[in-house]
């Protein structure tokens, strides 16, 4: 067995006034200085602008310098008089025109034209919007900054992209010291320290992953196995946690079986092997995402969870894709809840049919019917707690029931 001590968690640790205004005699008056582009405060009428009062008195000034006298108000209204005359005389001569209520009823009288059956049938689908087949979890959240709604189904088709790109095969023929079971210790050992540091399940997930592509791509010993795995989750934890724990936790859980040049070195090694690409896509991440989706409640989560972490343990499952992972991961727990099966909604986010989870929920079914290995227990004794509403203690699918859901297509 691999020592595990238990450590300490850590603990994270003037507007300008307005201009000032004076009221006079019930009207405010705001302070201009005289030395301002619009000068001092001038009086002038709402409607100044549109009036002929200035061309009046332009006229009235230019008849003063030429020396002629200014017209009185007598000779003003004559002159109209004499223009509206003229205009009476003219409408006369122009001859009889169509009383406007004729016109009017001509405008009225006007055919229209029919509209094509085409175009009233487009009027009526726009009017006809029917809704997605899908339920937008989204829209909901759009006004938080922080969940980033409007990216989230961007970033989860990026990250379900990337899958391909991280494609693991069988390594451990080329590892000459190493075993299955021994990858299995290992991996039990991490879930202990992800426990006692308090680390975020996305850190162990992604720790368990570096360790995977490492030794698909380079030979490790069995004396600097477990040097490799708690490496592994110090990278993880740089790159996840918000107050990563020191190196020299790190050393103290491994019960300074190693130096801490050693445990930089190992740093650097697996950095270099890896090409610092580490943002590997986990099954944890669409796990929620996809129990988001489909509105689940938080014991419905945990125990998706509690099945997806039992693969950590599981060699044959290291080639499995991480989103299709997580969804047969949500379908079987909500089967065993008895919650229903896949929808338009789940279909939409993950990309999945319900056929293509058949054969992974086969084998996580089997896993949970599997006798546990005695040095194999974190798992199980973790979700069987009450902070994880005991997850573990709930029984499996009967293999027959869940043969004929698949055959029947109601999964």
């Amino acid at each position: 067995m691999l020592p595990v001590s238990k450590t300490k968690s850590l603990q994270p640790e003037t507007f300008e006034k307005e201009p000032s205004k004076i009221e006079k005699d019930g009207d405010l008056h705001i302070k201009r200085s005289p030395s301002s582009p619009q000068g001092g405060p001038k009086k002038r009428s709402a409607f100044e602008d549109l009036t002929n009062a200035k061309q009046n008195q332009a006229q009235v000034q230019v008849s003063k310098r030429k020396g002629g006298k200014s017209v009185s108000k007598k000779t003003q209204k004559s002159s109209v008089r004499q223009e509206a005359l003229k205009n009476d005389e003219n409408l006369k001569s122009a001859g009889p025109k169509a009383p406007r209520e004729h016109l009017d009823s001509a405008k009225e009288k006007k055919p229209k034209t029919p509209e094509a059956p085409e175009e009233k049938a487009d009027v009526d689908k726009l009017v006809e919007v029917q809704p997605p087949p899908y339920d937008d979890v989204d829209k909901e959240n759009l006004r938080d900054p922080f969940l980033n709604a409007i990216y989230a189904k961007d970033i989860f088709d990026y990250m379900k992209d990337r899958e391909e790109k991280f494609v693991l095969k069988g390594y451990m023929e080329k590892q000459p010291d190493l075993n299955i079971e021994m990858r299995a210790i290992l991996v039990d050992w991490m879930v202990e320290v992800q426990e006692n540091f308090e680390l975020n399940h996305e850190t162990l997930y992604l720790a368990v992953k570096l360790v995977d592509h490492y030794l698909a791509k380079a030979v490790c010993m069995r004396e600097t196995l477990q040097l490799l795995g708690s490496t592994a989750i110090l990278i993880a934890a740089k790159f996840d946690e918000r107050c990563p724990p020191c190196v020299d936790d790190f050393l103290y859980i491994c019960d300074d079986a190693y130096q801490r040049e050693e445990l930089l070195s190992m740093e650097v090694n697996i950095l270099r092997t890896l090409q610092f690409d580490i943002n590997v896509p986990v099954a944890y991440r669409f796990l929620r995402r996809y129990a988001k989706c489909a509105r689940a409640n938080l014991e419905t989560l945990t125990l998706a969870r509690y099945i997806c972490e039992l693969t950590l343990q599981e060699y044959e499952f290291i080639w499995e894709s991480a989103s299709k992972l997580a969804a047969s991961c949500l379908l079987l727990a909500l089967k065993m809840k008895d919650l229903g099966g896949w929808t338009p909604t789940l279909q939409y986010y993950t990309g999945y049919q319900v056929t293509d989870l058949h054969s992974l929920m086969r084998r996580l079914n089997l896993l949970l019917y599997s006798k546990p290995d005695e040095r194999l227990k974190a798992v199980r004794y973790k979700y069987a707690h009450k902070v994880f509403f005991e997850v573990a203690k709930i029984p499996p699918l009967d293999v027959l029931k869940l043969e004929e859901q698949l055959k029947l297509n109601t999964v």
